[in-house]
């Protein structure tokens, strides 16, 4: 007797089943949705359960040899998405495991659901094969069977003249459905979003037709000012710029990005620059019944591409139906006017500015001071300007000393608001002149809460006052803050830092460990989230692990004195005293051609426990108004200097006391 042949096609793991043929994932038998990429990750892992499976592995079967794509960008986000549907951690994983270096492992038990090939019955393996549905009659009893078709129904007692009447009575209901339903059919789709519960959308990159990727800094930028204009409805949610780019080529089903992003609808588009003519073509979708509720084409010249783009954010409000107050009104019934050119570099400014990096905020500065002088009364470029003045001297870059960048940044902010008193990124940016280097703790939680008044849905106003919040010792008040960030902006690397650093600075360095890991699956190539990495290992002494984490850091950032100093920092807590007065001597001498924060030297000799020279440099930080003093309340390598007399006069000279 030939013995049977079982097919293992769906694998069980915990409460989730896969089917390995038709690449499809479900829990508790419901359907997760997930696209072709991580899919095929999860396919791949499964296929090699408790084994290795390397990155090359996955490049080789997510992407053809010659596609050119950031890998590991695109392999890391397919990672965190896998995690995300079967709500694992990368910290404590029960499915999925990180091999640094080598690739991934899936750790669960798996079980193999056995199911029958055309060349045999089933056959009982195990018990999971009872999940297998068995057919109740073997074909021959079937084939044997009456083929009268009235037979089934003359068993439950109903007779054929019955049965006719209950089939008419049936369709008569349907019909009468169906004339209900082209009534309401015929209603104004554009009543349909009120009815769905509270009104949020997510505006999608607008793609590029020009076929020049050189252009693509423009059609991103259209996407950001369409965006901010939305943003400004206040009942209106509007998912923030970094979570929305994140969906750039994605082509996922709209049902499935609203899904999760939360969002009632869908702004999708294209944009086609010509010479000194812009055409946008937007199309709103209502994603809860996939309908098409609006779709129009807009034309104009570039030097009136603001006016364009609030006619189309009009268009979509009325679409929508939001009841809009009048200043709302006043906000999208503008028309301004900017030239060209000036657009031109306020768009790359910003494209600079998002990268957030030491040369991207260097070249943004460029170009928006260049946006300026083509247009003075172009208020958003001031206001980039003064964003980017406003954190290149901060502690976290440092590459400029704050006696330079707090005049340019307050001078910028001003200016924004002598030109549209209502820009909340111009209050966002004079707040955060205020924190950072005015040390006037009263006008920048005042600028903050204003800007977050005029603009709800601004998540980077909601991020730098959870900072601020956090530097005050208001610790929960500034969690509550950073996580309304990240509602606005769920996908944002910059905001997912943020939050462990918030972490870090509230001494929960666990927390701060998993979150800045998260963060760094999203970018592994972002030194800031391996810094602060770095600095909670320290805390914890876990110096095999900092110090691999804070060179990354130093790697990645070009040896800026912000991760030498953390560097040299973790090397004199761990005991090589030797490498880190090596380090303080390389800054050192740095600092006779470059911008070395004084209290990035202060840090390194508190890690040496040299008290005296630590605090001499605090008070050099303080005559040179050194951004990193904001944080001298709660900054964690300063703790060993609390208790001091001169570090409590230092505290009060400050206003840190409270």
């Amino acid at each position: 007797m030939a013995s049977s042949v079982v097919a293992v096609k769906i694998v069980r793991f915990g409460v989730f089943e896969f089917d390995l043929t038709a690449c499809e994932l479900r829990k508790h038998g419901l359907r997760i949705k997930l696209a072709d990429q991580p899919l095929q990750v999860l396919t791949l892992l499964l296929e090699k359960p408790g084994e290795i499976v390397t990155r090359e592995e996955l490049r080789s079967r997510l992407w053809q040899a010659d596609t050119f794509v950031d890998f590991d960008h695109g392999l890391n986000n397919a990672v965190m998405r896998v995690r995300e549907a079967l709500a694992d951690s990368s910290e404590t994983p029960r499915y999925v495991e990180t091999v640094p270096r080598r690739g991934y492992r899936f750790i669960a038990p798996v079980e193999g659901i056995p199911v029958a090939t055309p060349e045999s019955p089933p056959v009982q393996t195990s018990s999971a094969s009872a999940l297998v549905p068995a057919p109740k009659l073997p074909l021959s009893d079937a084939s044997a069977q009456s083929t009268d078709p009235w037979q089934s129904i003359r068993k439950r007692g109903i007779t054929p003249p019955i049965f006719i009447i209950l089939i008419l009575a049936v369709l008569a209901g349907l019909a009468g459905l169906f004339v209900v339903g082209i009534y309401a059919f015929r209603k104004p789709v554009s009543a349909s979003i009120a009815a769905v519960h509270g009104e949020s959308l997510v505006v999608l990159p607008l793609e590029n037709l020009s076929g020049d990727k050189e252009q693509d800094f423009f059609a991103d930028g259209m996407t950001d000012d369409l965006i901010a204009n939305l943003a400004k409805i206040r009942s209106l949610r509007v998912i923030s710029r970094s979570t929305a780019m994140a969906y750039k080529g994605a082509h996922k089903p709209l049902s499935e990005i609203a899904r999760e992003l939360n969002v009632d609808a869908v702004v999708e588009g294209t944009v086609l620059r010509s010479g000194d003519r812009v055409r946008i073509t937007a199309e709103l979708v209502q994603v809860s019944t996939d309908r098409h509720l609006w779709a129009e084409t807009y034309e104009s010249q570039l030097g009136d591409v603001l006016a364009l783009q609030n006619r189309v954010s009009s268009a979509i409000v009325d679409q929508i139906r939001i009841n809009l107050t009048p200043e709302d009104k006043e906000r999208l019934s503008r028309n301004p006017a900017v030239r060209p050119q000036a657009y031109e570099d306020y768009l790359k400014g910003r494209y600079y500015w998002n990268k957030r990096s030491d040369e991207g905020l260097a070249r943004a500065i460029t170009y928006f001071e260049q946006a300026t002088r083509e247009d003075p009364q172009y208020a958003l470029a001031y206001a980039g300007l003064a964003d980017a003045y406003g954190i290149i001297g901060a502690r976290i870059f440092g590459t400029m000393a704050s006696s330079d960048a707090a005049p340019k940044a307050k001078a910028a902010a001003l200016k924004a608001l002598e030109l549209d008193a209502t820009l909340a990124e111009a209050h966002t940016s004079l707040a955060t002149v205020r924190f950072n280097y005015d040390w006037d703790w009263p006008a920048a939680a005042a600028g903050f809460q204003r800007a977050i008044e005029l603009n709800p849905n601004y998540a980077t106003a909601y991020q730098r006052y959870s900072l601020y919040l956090m530097a005050m010792g208001q610790t929960q008040e500034s969690f509550n803050q950073i996580d309304r960030a990240r509602k606005l902006d769920p996908l944002s690397i910059s905001i997912n830092f943020s939050l462990g650093w918030r972490y870090y600075l509230a001494r929960q360095y666990d927390k701060a460990i998993e979150q800045l890991k998260n963060t760094l699956e999203m970018d592994p190539t972002y030194e800031l989230p391996h810094l602060v990495l770095g600095q909670a290992y320290a805390q914890k002494r876990d110096f095999e692990r900092a110090i691999p984490e804070l060179q990354k850091a130093a790697e990645l950032a070009h040896n800026s004195p912000l991760m030498v100093s953390a560097l040299a920092n973790a090397y004199a807590l761990s005991g090589n005293r030797a490498e880190a007065e090596k380090l303080l001597a390389q800054m050192l001498a740095a600092s006779g051609h470059e911008y070395v924060s004084p209290y990035y030297v202060a840090v390194i000799y508190t890690g040496l426990g040299d008290k005296d020279r630590a605090l001499e440099w605090l008070e050099k930080a303080f005559a040179d108004r050194s951004n990193g003093l904001v944080f001298l309340k709660v900054d964690p390598d300063l703790d060993v200097l609390r208790g001091n007399a001169r570090f409590l006069t230092l505290q009060r000279q400050l206003g840190l006391t409270g």
